[in-house]
C-alpha cells in the first residue's frame, strides 16, 4: 500500500506509564515508554473482580503468542473495591489468572486518567513510535486489534522504526504450595474434601485433614479434554456440586463448559458447553452440548437440576441431565441488582451457590450482594444495595456491608455463612432476625467454605489451603468500615440531558433494518428518583433525560443494541451480527456542567460484554 492508499490514524502522544504501586512480571525493572519505543504496546485497562477483564486477558493470550516479537501487552491495574488497592492483591490475582506480561499497578488511577479511560475493560495501542493509535472499550475487540497489529508492523518495518525481540515479561519464582489459589471445595461421602485446584487446572482429592492428597484429576495445563484423571484436562476450575448419583458437576470457568466427574473411576465427561464464550444472539437455551456457555463460576444442585453461576453474564442458568438441555433461569444480561420475577432480574456476577429445601442462596460479587432464588423462580435481595457501596459493617440486613463475596454455605439452624472475599472475612446473616454478623477475620481472600459436623471448612484461596473454624465459639467483631467505589464521576448537570449513543457498522456491514429498527436503547437510574424523564427502553440511540436537582448524585445504567448484517450484493442470505454494551455511569449534578452525555456502541466482529463506566 502506498502512502497516498494508507488510511490516516489519529496519532497523540502516548502518556508516561505511572503507578505508585509499581511493576509485577518485571523483575523489579520499572519501565518507561522510552525503553518499549520501537514495539508495538497494548496497554489492557483491568481490575480483577471484573469478569470482562478476565474475558479479556483470555483473548490477549493468542494475540501475545503470534505477535511475540512485535506486541508488547502491558496490564494497567485500575481498581474498583478498596482491596484491589492492595499491592499483594494485585500480586495475587496476576498469578492466580496467569497473567504473562508486566502489569502496571496503579492503585490511585493516575495511568488511567492520563489516558482518558473510562470503563473496564478498555485496551489502548500505542505505535512504535509511541503515539496513541486506538482506544476500545469492553470484550471482543482483540480480532480488530490483531489486524491493527499487523498493519503496524509492516508499516514501520518499512519505515525503520520497528524493533523486534523478545518482550520484558519476568515470570515470578513458583512456590511450592499443595494448593494453588484453589476456588471451591466440596465435601466428599467419606469424609474427604475434592477441591478446585484453580490455577494448577486440576481438581484434588484430599483427605479427611483437608491437606493430604490422595489423587489428582486433570493433566495441570490449560485446556479442554475429556478422559482419565491424566489425560482430562480443565481451564481454571472453579465450582463443584455432588450429584444424586455420586458423581461432581464442575464449573470449568475458563472453558465456559459443564464437565463431570466420576469419583469411582477418575473419567471426566463434558455436560454442557462447547468451550467458546456465548454472545449475545446466541442461543440461551438448547441441547446441552451445543449451547454456548460462559465463565460458570459455581454450581449446586437444586429441584432437580444443576444450577450455574453464570458470572459471565450475569444471570443463573440450569442443566436438566434428563433431556441434557440447558439454559438461563435467572437474570436480563444487565448488570445490577434487581429483584422480581427471574426473566426480570439483574445480577452482578453470581460467584457462589448454595441449595436448601426452599431457597437458593448466591453470592452475587459485584454487587456485594447476598441474595436468593424461590422456587417459583423470583429472585430477592437479603443484603446489599448495588454495584457501588461495600466495605464490612455487621447489623441489620439493610445496614450490613459486604465487600464482593464469592461464597455462601448453608447452616442447619437455616442461616447461611458468606465468603467475604475481599474482607477477608466468614460473616453470617440470619433471615429469622435480619441480622449479620462476623464469624470469623483474617481468612486471606475466602472463596467457598463446606460445614463439616459442628465445623466449618474455609477455602482459604490466598493462602493457598483448607482452614477449619469451629461455630460458633470462634465468632470475632470486627470495626465497622463503609466505601463507596473509587471510581471518579461525570459531571452533568441538571435537568435536561441529552444522551447519545454512537454506532457505526463495521467496515463492510450495514445496519439490518429489513424488519423495522435495528437499534434498542434501555435507560434505568439508581436512585430510581434520579430519572424524571427518559426511562424505559425505545428503539432510538438518542433519547432526552430529565435529571431531577434535588438528586444529587446517583447512577445512570445505559444498555444500548444495534445489528448489522454483511454488505454484500452477491449474498443471498448474509451473515448478520448483534453488538451490545452496557454501562453503569455514576454521574454528579453540577450547574454549568455538560448537558449532553455521548457513549460510544461499537461495532466489531465478536460481541463485547458489558463493561462499567465510571
Amino acid at each position: 500500500m502506498t502512502d497516498a492508499a494508507r488510511p490516516r490514524r489519529p496519532r497523540v502522544r502516548a502518556p508516561e506509564l505511572t503507578g505508585e504501586g509499581g511493576w509485577l512480571n518485571t523483575g523489579d525493572h520499572r519501565y518507561t515508554l522510552a525503553d518499549l519505543r520501537g514495539r508495538i504496546v497494548v496497554l489492557d485497562f483491568w481490575t480483577f473482580c471484573c469478569i470482562n477483564c478476565l474475558h479479556v486477558l483470555d483473548e490477549l493470550r493468542e494475540l501475545e503468542e503470534r505477535h511475540r516479537d512485535t506486541v508488547v501487552v502491558i496490564g494497567v491495574h485500575s481498581p474498583k473495591f478498596a482491596h484491589e488497592a492492595d499491592h499483594r492483591a494485585v500480586a495475587d490475582a496476576v498469578e492466580r489468572y496467569g497473567v504473562t506480561h508486566p502489569v502496571l499497578d496503579d492503585p490511585r488511577l493516575a495511568t488511567w486518567q492520563q489516558y482518558a479511560v473510562r470503563a473496564w475493560p478498555t485496551l489502548v495501542v500505542i505505535d512504535p513510535e509511541g503515539y496513541v493509535v486506538a482506544q476500545h472499550a469492553g470484550e471482543g475487540h482483540v480480532p480488530a486489534i490483531d489486524r491493527l497489529v499487523t498493519e503496524l508492523a509492516a508499516e514501520h518495518a518499512a519505515k525503520g522504526t520497528l524493533r523486534r525481540g523478545d518482550g520484558p515479561y519476568v515470570p515470578p519464582e513458583p512456590e511450592p504450595t499443595t494448593l494453588r489459589f484453589p476456588g471451591k471445595a466440596l465435601l466428599l461421602p467419606f469424609g474427604g474434601f475434592l477441591v478446585s485446584d484453580t490455577t494448577r487446572h486440576q481438581l484434588a482429592e484430599l483427605a479427611a485433614d483437608g491437606e493430604t492428597v490422595l489423587r489428582r484429576f486433570g493433566t495441570g495445563a490449560r485446556g479442554l479434554a475429556d478422559g482419565g484423571p491424566r489425560q482430562a484436562s480443565f481451564n481454571e476450575p472453579q465450582g463443584l456440586a455432588l450429584l444424586g448419583d455420586g458423581s461432581v458437576a464442575v464449573a470449568d470457568t475458563v472453558n465456559h463448559a459443564l464437565r463431570r466427574l466420576d469419583l469411582a473411576t477418575g473419567e471426566v465427561t463434558t455436560l454442557a458447553g462447547t468451550g467458546r464464550q456465548w454472545r449475545h444472539g446466541s442461543p440461551a437455551s438448547g441441547p446441552a452440548r451445543e449451547v454456548d456457555l460462559s465463565s460458570p463460576w459455581d454450581v449446586a444442585w437444586w429441584q432437580g437440576r444443576v444450577w450455574i453461576a453464570m458470572a459471565g453474564t450475569h444471570q443463573l442458568w440450569a442443566y436438566d441431565p434428563v433431556t441434557r438441555t440447558v439454559g438461563v433461569t435467572a437474570g436480563t444480561t444487565n448488570e445490577g441488582l434487581v429483584d422480581g420475577p427471574g426473566a426480570e432480574a439483574w445480577f452482578a456476577q453470581p460467584s457462589g451457590l448454595a441449595a436448601t429445601a426452599d431457597r437458593l442462596w448466591l453470592a452475587d460479587s459485584e454487587t456485594s450482594a447476598l441474595r436468593w432464588v424461590d422456587p417459583d423462580g423470583s429472585v430477592h435481595t437479603a443484603v446489599g444495595t448495588g454495584l457501588f457501596d461495600f466495605g464490612h459493617r455487621d447489623g441489620t440486613a439493610e445496614q450490613a456491608l459486604f465487600q464482593h463475596p464469592l461464597g455462601v454455605t448453608a447452616l442447619p439452624d437455616g442461616s447461611v455463612a458468606v465468603a467475604d472475599t475481599y474482607n477477608h472475612a466468614l460473616r453470617r446473616y440470619d433471615p429469622a432476625t435480619g441480622e449479620v454478623g462476623t464469624l470469623a477475620t483474617d481468612l486471606r481472600e475466602p472463596s467457598d467454605a463446606v460445614l463439616v459436623g459442628e465445623d466449618i471448612v474455609v477455602v482459604e484461596s490466598a493462602r493457598h489451603r483448607l482452614t477449619r473454624l469451629r461455630l460458633p465459639q470462634e465468632a470475632v467483631r470486627a470495626a465497622p468500615v463503609a466505601h463507596r467505589t473509587r471510581r471518579a464521576v461525570t459531571e452533568v448537570a441538571p435537568g435536561r440531558l441529552r444522551l447519545d449513543v454512537v454506532f457505526q457498522a463495521p467496515e463492510g456491514r450495514q445496519p439490518d433494518d429489513r424488519f423495522g429498527p435495528a437499534t434498542r436503547l434501555l435507560v434505568s437510574s439508581t436512585p430510581p428518583e434520579l430519572l424524571l424523564e427518559g426511562e424505559g427502553a425505545d428503539t432510538g440511540l438518542s433519547r432526552e433525560l430529565e435529571l431531577d436537582p434535588a438528586v444529587r448524585e446517583g447512577v445512570l445504567h445505559i444498555s444500548a443494541m444495534a445489528a448489522s448484517c454483511d454488505d454484500d450484493p452477491d449474498v443471498e442470505y448474509p451473515a448478520c451480527h448483534v453488538h451490545q454494551q452496557d454501562w453503569g455511569v455514576p454521574v454528579r449534578l453540577t450547574e454549568g456542567a455538560a448537558d449532553r452525555l455521548p457513549l460510544v456502541l461499537a461495532g466489531m466482529d465478536e460481541q463485547e460484554g458489558g463493561s462499567q463506566m465510571p
